[in-house]
């Protein structure tokens, strides 16, 4: 079962219309939340991913790409920086493990803006690009709770990614 905090009994926002939260109680259903956004992103979407290690975040991309439709093996990108998934139809995610990542002038040399124009951009560990990712995004935060379980909340920032939001819940709560 998957749980999604948001309204209370009496329909009032918990949290704002911008934050959505879930609470996974196995990999697989970190994997099936990751599908379903992958199944609605298009070029030019940025998704952050935070969280320490063993949060869940590959596991997260694997569905990720999987709902997009990837040809390709999913995989951290963690010695390599940058793993790139292709689908059948041209279109590209790129992958971006900031955690080796030394410096922002290490990481602006990654050029982001050729990887927005030709895809969507995952980045694990954002928070070490300070200044360098755009301010419209979604920010999900992953939490180990327990094993198997992970408590991923979902900040959008900017219109294109209230609209994601607004696409995960309908597709996982009809509308909830």
């Amino acid at each position: 079962m998957i749980f999604i905090r948001g309204y209370n009994s009496f329909s009032m926002p918990i949290l704002d219309s911008h934050t959505i939260e879930f609470f996974s109680r196995s990999p697989e259903q970190t994997r099936r939340i990751g599908m379903r956004l992958g199944s609605l992103l298009t070029a030019g979407d940025v998704i952050c991913l935070q969280g320490n290690l063993g949060a869940g975040k590959t596991t997260f991309v694997q569905g990720l790409a999987q709902g997009w439709g990837t040809i390709d093996s999913v995989s951290s990108p963690t010695f390599v920086i940058v793993n790139q998934y292709r689908r059948a139809n041209g279109g590209l995610i790129f992958h971006l493990d900031a955690y080796r990542l030394e410096s922002v002038p290490e990481a602006e040399e990654l050029d982001f803006d050729v990887m927005l124009a030709d895809g969507a951009l995952i980045i694990e560990w954002p928070e070490k690009l300070d200044g360098l990712i755009p301010p419209d995004r979604l920010w999900i935060n992953l939490d180990y709770m327990a094993d198997e379980h992970r408590q991923m909340r979902f900040n959008a920032h900017g219109k294109r990614y209230d609209i994601l939001l607004d696409g995960i819940r309908q597709s996982m709560f009809g509308g909830a």
